[in-house]
């Protein structure tokens, strides 16, 4: 299966919350710091604008480097 821009965005964005979510909730066995929590609110912040702008810095950087809009 072929991985669109929108799928990447999904996959990065989904990651990178999980990952900071793990970071930075007490109760995980990878704790670092709360602070962690802070970068969950920056992606969450994006995704609530591209809904509202459709504009995505990281499906511009997609773009560039080749991955496919269909």
């Amino acid at each position: 299966m072929k991985m669109i821009v929108t799928d990447w965005i999904h996959t990065v964005a989904g990651t990178f919350i999980l990952l900071s979510l793990a970071l930075g909730v007490e109760g995980s066995p990878i704790f670092m710091s709360k602070y962690w929590l802070w970068f969950t609110a920056f992606v969450g912040a994006n995704l609530f604008q591209f809904g509202l702008t459709k504009f995505c810095p990281m499906g511009i950087i997609l773009k560039k480097i080749g991955v496919s809009e269909k």
